[in-house]
């Protein structure tokens, strides 16, 4: 099914049926307890999108895969309007994601909802990628399935995804620990949604990127182990026309960012 509209969505009402969207069709989104806006991080199109969504949705609480609780807790409306301050204040130059021009759409439009961050230490993914998720996410890794194997075809799909998300680069013999670190980090934002919805209710939404937003394995599966009375919606922002169905309740494809040729910096 492609191409939802207005009444068709409105008519959803809270049973999802997976299908293509409009830019138009954020503003009719169905109802959920949390909502996962899945991104491709460069793309200024996916981030206005975004803030289309929470604009209508109007959120307790946006919950941010580039943040840490520390710098979270720092954004406040008087903050969100001064944009140089905001961008000092979260010391966004040297945090690693792309210019903070392409986010800041998104923290207008949450200026009246509370922030979170789901990030987690860099040294806590490293041991991840060494130790595996389980050990290191700790007290509760069993509530976000870290401490049950992945299902061997599962694992061989990640691991190969991983190899060419780090073009083809890194041995794959690698690519276990990438998976782990994906798991941990999954688990962790997860966590922190489920905490957001818990102390502020519902609407919470996630914002992340595409590979943190599929219901196959990701951040709406960890909810819904953890969590099974949570309704999660959530919407894949993508470059490319989808092949078959993919793994989002509903996506919306637009143009891709103009960028070099991310394999180069392997090379």
């Amino acid at each position: 099914m492609k191409h939802l509209v207005f009444p068709i969505l409105m008519a959803l009402a809270g049973t999802t049926q997976a299908g293509e969207i409009t830019r138009l069709d954020l503003a009719a989104l169905p109802p959920a307890d949390v909502v996962i806006l899945g991104e491709t991080h460069d793309n200024a199109q996916h981030h206005l999108a975004q803030a289309d969504a929470i604009t209508t949705l109007k959120p307790t609480v946006v919950v941010f895969e580039m943040l840490t609780p520390e710098q979270a807790a720092k954004v406040f409306p008087d903050l969100i309007v001064n944009k140089p301050a905001l961008e000092q204040a979260l010391r966004w130059h040297d945090s690693g994601w792309p210019d903070f021009d392409l986010y800041y759409p998104v923290f207008k439009a949450a200026k009246n909802s509370k922030f979170y961050g789901a990030a987690r230490a860099k040294t806590d993914v490293r041991a991840a990628y060494k130790q595996g998720a389980a050990r290191v996410f700790g007290v509760h890794a069993d509530r976000y399935g870290l401490t049950s194997p992945l299902p061997e075809k599962q694992l061989e799909q990640r691991k190969q995804e991983q190899f060419s998300d780090h073009c083809e680069a890194m041995p794959i013999d690698l690519m276990g620990g990438m998976v782990e670190a994906q798991r941990f980090r999954d688990a962790a934002f997860a966590d922190t949604v489920l905490q957001a919805l818990r102390e502020n209710g519902a609407p919470v939404v996630l914002i992340t990127g595409t590979g943190h937003a599929r219901t196959d394995w990701a951040v709406p599966a960890l909810i819904h182990l953890a969590a099974p009375d949570v309704t999660v919606l959530s919407v894949g922002l993508l470059e490319a026309p989808a092949e078959g169905t993919p793994p989002f309740d509903l996506w919306l494809t637009t143009e891709p960012a103009e960028r070099a040729d991310p394999c180069l910096a392997f090379k």
